[in-house]
């Protein structure tokens, strides 16, 4: 059974594997610079569905269906599907997975629901009472934006601390033996809220508690940044991982070139006009489970940290003029050597 070291992590002494993935993503990811890591690309944002609403859901349809056939499984013989979006009540996981007939735990943790699934998908492999588990996240530009800021056709301008919600969604399997990168440790972030009320700047409003998780991490663990092959924060953009990158040296931990941020890997941010980068569950979800778990399959990367930040606001309390609180959450993926 698992343990906890220190205050908030937590590690894995069965090795919950990482059987298979996949990732699926919009044209627009489709031509940034991770366009040939995913495994299937739709070249129309409403992916022959009637809504963008529709639209997401599909993608995590797509994205758990292409997991289960590269792992040769049947959605029978999995046990429980974590699964989580952006939207009300998720409503793109469960119209999305309800065809499968797996049992289903539904999601918010905003945009760090991928590690948020993958703790939890781990967290019942370790206690003997699943073999199998996936983990699945998605967003879509398109329905994202109708929900959170403005209808498309109202055409506002956007401030250049913005993101771009990616459409994506990822998916991962995760089993109690196997040849795959296993999760080792996890450490689950704490609320952070220091009164950012900018809706177009996520990056900010999630940064603290980027950092505080991080933190934690290294400290419960006693390890440095620089002993992990890659450490990748979630959604932060431009904004938010330069601030990371501020917090973690006033405590004395510098971030070096093994530091990267999905938000600003899966756009040519100027040529894609981007701003601040990428966001949305589905931007760490299908970067995670695309060049992160390849590289890691391949032995490239053999100890890699995935850290995926939330901003956990909704429209109600935008339009009450409520702050952004922010959280994070921490996933360790090692290979056998």
């Amino acid at each position: 059974m698992g343990k906890r070291i220190g205050k908030n992590t937590i590690v894995f002494e069965n090795k919950p594997r990482i059987i298979n993935f996949a990732s699926v993503c919009g044209k627009k990811e489709a031509q940034g610079p991770l366009g040939d890591q995913f495994d299937k690309v739709f070249e129309d944002t409403t992916m022959n569905e009637s809504s963008w609403e529709k639209a997401e859901s599909r993608l995590q349809t797509e994205a758990v269906n292409t997991a289960l056939e590269k792992a040769n499984l049947k959605s029978q013989e999995i046990n429980y599907i974590f699964a989580g979006d952006l939207l009300n009540q998720c409503m793109s996981s469960a119209f999305g997975l309800r065809s499968l007939g797996i049992p289903f735990l539904g999601q918010f943790g905003a945009c760090s629901t991928m590690a948020q699934t993958l703790f939890l998908a781990s967290s019942v492999i370790e206690a003997g009472i699943s073999d199998y588990s996936v983990a699945v996240t998605s967003s879509h530009y398109c329905s994202s934006e109708r929900q959170f800021r403005f209808p498309l056709q109202y055409g506002g301008q956007r401030t250049p601390t913005a993101q771009w919600t990616v459409t994506g969604a990822g998916a991962a399997i995760i089993g109690n033996s196997g040849e795959g990168p296993y999760i080792s440790k996890a450490t689950v972030g704490k609320i952070v809220d220091l009164g950012i009320k900018d809706v177009n700047n996520m990056g900010a409003a999630m940064a603290p508690a980027a950092a505080k998780t991080m933190l934690s991490f290294f400290e419960d663990t006693k390890t440095h940044p620089s002993e992990y092959d890659m450490i990748f924060s979630g959604d932060l953009g431009e904004v938010g991982s330069n601030l990371l990158r501020e917090i973690l040296l006033k405590e004395s931990y510098r971030l070096g070139d093994n530091y990267n941020d999905c938000g600003l890997m899966i756009y040519h941010k100027e040529e894609q006009d981007v701003h601040a980068g990428g966001s949305g569950c589905g931007c760490s979800a299908s970067v995670f489970c695309s060049i992160i778990l390849r590289k890691l399959r391949e032995k490239t990367w053999n100890n890699v940290l995935f850290m995926a930040t939330g901003a956990l606001m909704s429209p109600t309390s935008c339009q009450q003029g409520e702050t952004i609180p922010g959280v994070a959450h921490l996933i360790n993926i090692r290979n056998d050597l």
